[in-house]
């Protein structure tokens, strides 16, 4: 009972100190000329687990997992369902700015390595960081592919294939459903 309590406790107060960590993130960028904001702007009050700028790698169960997400975002990440190809928001745009894991709000891809591959799914050339996806061995459905996942919650984003354009040659096939997005502003 002390536990639950506890747990509640911090639920509670989680808010003001995003509120107040935010009010000095916001300061600081106004006094930066010209700088992009893009942190923390994406809020998820249901799921403690989520921040856009802690890169702590994360243990957290599947059960505890089906408490915070959506179900939808629970299933591809946690379950490594598909969406259908074509039906995800971010498949065909082009706005400049950063993807991030929708369960956990890890950095994953900038826009500038986004592609159109006309597979149906978002496309990337290369991620943002050497351990912002890793990577692996996917045998289900009688196929040998590379699963990607979110290098902080190890959520199922979708696959990796060699038919990328270069530089890499890479493509991180993903599913829109896991990730967000934040447009970048002047």
């Amino acid at each position: 009972m002390k536990t639950k309590t506890q747990f509640f406790s911090l639920l509670l107060m989680l808010p003001l100190f995003m509120f107040t960590a935010c009010g000095q993130n916001i300061k600081k960028q106004k006094n930066t000329k010209n700088a992009i904001t893009m942190e923390n702007k994406i809020e998820k009050p249901g799921n403690p687990y989520y921040s856009n700028t802690d890169t702590t790698k994360l243990n957290i169960s599947n059960a505890e997992w089906k408490k915070v997400l959506p179900e939808d975002v629970y299933d591809v990440t946690r379950k490594a369902d598909t969406e259908r190809p074509f039906t995800g928001k971010y498949w065909n745009t082009d706005v400049k700015g950063t993807y991030y894991c929708a369960a956990c709000g890890n950095k994953l891809f900038r826009s500038g390595a986004k592609f159109s591959s006309t597979c149906g799914w978002p496309s990337f050339f290369e991620q943002e960081s050497k351990n912002s996806v890793v990577f692996k061995t996917d045998n289900s459905l009688g196929m040998e592919r590379i699963e990607a996942l979110c290098g902080r919650c190890d959520g199922h984003l979708g696959h990796l294939f060699d038919d990328g354009p270069e530089p890499t040659g890479k493509r991180y096939c993903m599913n829109s459903i896991a990730l967000d997005f934040i447009p970048d502003t002047k």
